[in-house]
């Protein structure tokens, strides 16, 4: 059976294919089903079965078989239709806009085969990317024509029309070439009068209600793009308001409405924008009329009522975007702005995030206007206006003060609503911790919620800009919410949630003094609720609101001690507090507020017998007794942020030894039992102990930095010896148990305590910034129990952490470790690329520590590359073409950041000529690979360089020899660069057969041509990856990152210059809080 279907040299048998599908989807057995699909896929993949399309469609009963045959159809369409030959082509077009016109012509077979008929527009539309207008120019008067033959055949050409107006202007960039894109769209532009005649045809005339839809739903693609006048200087307007108010086509009456009002094109048709917006007003009061309760309204409407509140705000936003300006020129248009704008804020309300996020989008966008308008001013004036005393400044009358003022007054209205808004409904930040479950019970949050992250910055930033235009404004309406929280008469979690975060999201947006008055009256009131609230929940509520708040506002901290050791000793309170996540935010909350104020808990303040940190070491067992590991660790890693702070070495170093007093007394007691008798180390509990002394350990040096040294020096070959037997240990239990033993919890356990080790190392060395040599001495002692160990040991049993160590040594002490890379490479080089070639899975951690060692050395030690073997080097070059033809990001990008580093390092050496006569033309061959591959997509950048690097290099005189071997070529090339132009014209040849050969010789001349000049060369290769086929109907952002970056960073620099923006908590400051 299976043999007669894929015998394609008769005529197929259409009954057959009809049960195989069939049998594919469902109706047979598990494995008539995974046959037929086999024979599907064979059909697939034969280049003759689409000459059988027709045939199938002609006769299939079965609705799935003539989608198959579709499928087939329009992968001929999309990769192969340049190549047939003009008849098949004709042949196709024809039978396809034949069926589409039979079955829409009548309206039983239209609403019957509804499905069918729009994948054959589809195809229809795919046909028409590669033969209109070019060798198809009557298309869109034929398709008029055809429309006003019947209803339902207008209704498809309306669908047609649609798909084609989002194919050439909504979906284009990366699925054709830019000059195919221009060229389509003049075209639709040229011809569309005879498609607006059509529209206002039907709108007028027409009764039928599918129709009307239809109509609306392909005006609303068009009218984004069409010539203006089409809009504006016909009865098109006009058409559309009257729809409006009727039920049926409100939505998509609006959402046409909503494309005009977002078009910008100067003041040309001011005046109908006006009116439109007044009739638009006039009709809504009737359909919601003012003062509705809006969130109400929104949660007990229909499907319909919900999507056109959603509708409504996207065309006041869009509208406001663009025209606002021309609607505060008179009064009468300044009442119904802020009638608009009413509707907005009720709308902000509506309990959706999506229609939360409209809304939210435009504020955001209104008050940086307005902000920045009254950030350019000066900053006398600027600083009458801060609480809106209109004193006006003399010589300032018709200066720009008097239309600033004016403006501001008009919104002031609006936006002290909208501050109440962005009070009310605050996302949550980041650092809170504690949240309330689907139960209504208070929880510690697991997972991040990025939606709520990105809503939150924004939210801070849009609140930010109101506080500068109105500060007194701001925190009348804090303090009141507050009191109503602490009489009761408001109080609930999510409100005081809600009211904290807004008021952590301010900081730095006021003057000193006045976030010291408005702060000291927060935290006070915060305080008090905390004493007379009852309930555990509603104390861990208010908890984790207190610690965020005096988190947000360091530099209040700073400046008063007594409300800094109230607030620190309050967070040790709520470390014996079991309620889950308040522990963890108050040791987090505890390491932040550190960061910030170290200076002030070492030295003496007034009233106090001795530091603070002094106090706190005394105090530190019973501190920290109700902690778990972790937040022990996060509590040891702040108060090595206090020692830090101390500047007397002496007393630095006492403090240290006072803080590891404790895990130092328990590492001994456990060194001093192994000296009598080493199976003490055996025991699990032990193992925990050590464990948990070594992470102890290393918090402390991630925030001692090289202060670290004299605890370090106390334990480390100690630690190497365990190291050492715990390492014997694993390989004896892996040789007896086999790889199963690797895998028990037992040895899980012995090589965390491994990794902690050398994590512990790998810090120590990282952060000792002012001696970077103080580690060196380190690194002989551990070449044996450390980088023997890796080699010697099973590959199961190997830390990817040696790795990493080794590049971070090799990062930090540069060219002196020139000497050991030989011993480094000799033992881990071989033995982890065997362990990471076997395929793109196994050992991921190996990887991309391998790769970063090998980044390291070939960054800082290349002399000692220069140095290998032959052998050993191309081991090096085929380990790099390995890691970047992994799909995994960032080892591919690794890879290829470090090929393009030893590309540029070979060329400024001595072996350029023999370097390149090697590897030149493998490399072009493998990054041309990775390049036309779509897995790739986010190396396009790198890949990019890569090539320009390659194509210069052939024209730099860097090369003084030829690339080519003398015997294999049959005639000698004139240089270099007619050589690589000759091999990569046969090399994507025979890539790409669907490309003719003048297309490749033009890339490829291009390439040469443009190699000088990145962003032209960049643009080339994206339209040749189009071109090319590879990279069609996918997401193509990754093509464009670089320019996305570009343009991050310039926002970061615009945040800096307003205060507040980026908070005071994450700023880079050292403030030196003497």
């Amino acid at each position: 059976m299976a043999e007669k279907l894929r015998d394609l040299s008769q005529p197929i048998d259409v009954a057959l294919l009809d049960a195989t599908v069939a049998a594919f989807y469902g109706t047979g057995s598990k494995e008539e089903r995974s046959a037929a699909d086999q024979i599907l896929r064979d059909l697939q993949n034969n280049p003759d079965t689409w000459l059988q399309v027709v045939h199938i469609l002609q006769n299939s009963q079965n609705l799935n078989t003539k989608f198959f045959a579709l499928q087939v159809l329009e992968s001929v369409i999309k990769y192969r239709w340049n190549a047939l030959p003009v008849e098949q082509r004709d042949g196709i077009k024809n039978y396809i806009s034949d069926v589409i016109v039979q079955l829409s012509s009548n309206e039983v077979s239209f609403r019957r085969e509804r499905l069918y008929v729009n994948k054959l527009n589809i195809i229809l539309v795919q046909v028409l990317k590669h033969e209109w207008p070019a060798r198809w120019k009557t298309f869109i008067p034929d398709l008029v024509s055809a429309a006003k033959s019947s209803e339902t055949i207008c209704e498809n050409c309306m669908a047609i029309l649609k798909l084609l107006s989002e194919e050439v202007f909504d979906f284009s960039r990366g699925e054709m070439t830019q000059q195919k894109i221009k060229e389509l769209k003049q075209t639709l532009n040229s011809e569309f009068q005879l498609i607006h005649e059509l529209c206002l045809y039907v709108l007028s005339a027409s009764q039928r209600s599918e129709l009307i839809r239809a109509t609306l739903a392909t005006l609303h693609a068009f009218l984004s793009w069409i010539p203006l006048g089409y809009i504006f200087e016909s009865p098109l307007l006009e058409t559309l308001l009257k729809f409006f108010p009727v039920a049926s086509y409100r939505n998509l009456t609006l959402q046409c409405l909503t494309e005009v009002a977002a078009l910008q094109f100067g003041d040309f048709y001011d005046l109908q924008y006006v009116k439109m917006y007044s009739i638009f007003t006039l009709q809504l009061q009737t359909i919601l009329p003012p003062g509705t309760n809006i969130p109400d309204a929104y949660a007990n409407g229909s499907n319909e009522e919900q999507a056109f509140i959603q509708n409504l705000a996207l065309f006041f936003t869009s509208f406001f975007k663009a025209h606002i300006r021309i609607l505060e020129a008179t009064p009468e248009n300044r009442a119904t702005l802020l009638l608009g704008l009413e509707y907005l804020i009720g709308i902000s309300y509506v309990d959706d995030t999506e229609v939360f996020k409209v809304c939210l989008d435009y504020w955001n966008v209104l008050v940086l206007e307005l902000f920045e308008a009254h950030h350019q001013m000066d900053p006398a004036a600027t600083a009458s206006l801060m609480g809106l005393q209109v004193t006006v400044i003399p010589g300032m009358v018709d200066g720009l003060g008097s239309p600033l003022l004016q403006r501001r007054q008009l919104y002031s209205g609006p936006l002290s609503k909208l501050r109440m808004l962005m009070i009310c409904r605050m996302a949550k930040p980041e650092e809170v911790l504690i949240v309330e479950d689907e139960n209504g019970n208070i929880v510690r949050e697991t997972l991040k919620d990025n939606d709520v992250l990105v809503q939150y910055k924004i939210m801070r930033e849009t609140l930010i800009y109101l506080s500068h235009l109105d500060l007194e404004d701001t925190e009348q309406q804090m303090l009141k919410k507050l009191s109503k929280q602490l009489n009761g008469e408001d109080w609930s979690w999510n409100n005081l949630n809600t009211l904290c975060w807004a008021i952590g999201s301010i900081s730095g947006s006021m003057m000193e003094e006045q976030e010291n008055r408005f702060l000291v009256m927060v935290i006070r009131d915060l305080l008090n609720l905390c004493e007379i609230t009852k309930g555990k929940d509603n104390k861990a509520v208010i908890a984790s609101n207190i610690m965020y708040v005096v988190g947000q506002y360091p530099r209040f901290l700073r400046a008063h001690w007594k409300f800094l050791k109230t607030v620190v000793n309050k967070l040790f309170e709520f470390m014996h507090e079991t309620h889950p996540g308040v522990q963890d935010m108050a040791c987090d909350t505890f390491l932040k507020i550190v960061q910030k104020c170290k200076r002030k808990f070492v030295i003496k303040q007034v009233g106090e017998n001795e530091p603070f940190l002094s106090e706190l070491l005394t105090g530190l067992p019973i501190t920290v007794a109700d902690l778990e590991a972790h937040q022990i660790h996060t509590f040891y890693e702040s108060v090595g942020h206090m020692i830090h702070a101390e500047s007397d070495p002496s007393k630095r170093d006492e403090y240290l030894k006072r803080l590891m007093d404790l895990p130092n007394q328990k590492w001994a007691e456990i060194i001093g039992q192994a000296s009598k008798s080493v199976d003490v180390l055996k025991n699990q509990d032990v193992i925990r102990t050590v464990l948990n002394i070594l992470q102890t350990n290393t918090s402390v040096a991630s925030s001692l930095g090289q202060y670290f040294f004299p605890q370090i020096s106390l334990i480390f070959l100690d630690m190497l010896t365990v190291y050492r037997m715990y390492s014997e240990l694993i390989s004896n239990t892996i040789a007896e148990g086999g790889p199963f033993a690797s895998r028990t919890s037992y040895v899980k356990l012995l090589r965390s305590v491994k990794r902690e080790t050398l994590k512990l190392i790998e810090t120590f060395v990282d952060k000792a910034e002012d001696q970077p040599h103080i580690g060196k001495q380190f690194v002989p002692p551990m070449m044996d129990p450390v980088l023997a160990d890796y080699a010697r040991n099973v590959p199961d049993a190997r830390e990817s952490e040696v790795l990493s160590l080794f590049a971070t040594i090799i990062n930090k002490y540069k060219g002196a470790m020139m000497e050991d890379v030989p011993r480094i490479f000799e033992a881990v080089f071989q033995c982890t690329l065997e362990m990471i070639t076997k395929n793109f899975e196994d050992y991921p951690e190996h990887r991309l520590k391998f790769f970063s060692l090998l980044r390291a050395i070939g960054t800082h030690c290349f002399r000692a590359l220069i140095q290998l073997s032959s052998q050993q080097l191309k081991l090096v070059m085929d380990s790099i073409n390995w890691a970047f033809r992994h799909t995994e990001r960032n080892i591919a990008e690794t890879g290829l950041t470090l090929l393009l580093e030893m590309l540029k390092n070979f060329q400024a050496s001595e072996f350029c000529n023999q370097f390149y006569r090697t590897y030149y033309l493998t490399i072009e061959q493998e990054i041309f690979a990775v390049l036309t591959d779509t897995f790739h997509k986010p190396g396009f950048k790198l890949h990019v360089l890569v090539l320009q690097h390659l194509f210069c290099l052939v024209d730099s005189g860097s090369l003084t020899e030829p690339l080519w071997d003398a015997a294999a070529v049959p005639y000698p090339f004139p240089n270099n660069m007619m050589f690589v132009r000759d091999y990569t014209i046969k090399l994507l040849g025979s890539s790409f057969p669907n490309m003719t050969s003048a297309e490749v010789t033009q890339f490829v001349d291009g390439l040469f041509g443009s190699k000088t000049d990145l962003p032209t060369f960049k643009n080339h290769i994206r339209d040749f990856l189009v071109q090319s086929k590879e990279f069609s109907a996918q997401d193509n952002k990754d093509l464009y990152a670089e320019e996305a970056a570009a343009q991050r960073e310039k926002e970061r620099q615009r945040m800096l210059t307003i205060p507040g923006l980026i908070a005071p908590s994450e700023l880079q400051d050292e403030m030196v809080d003497s």
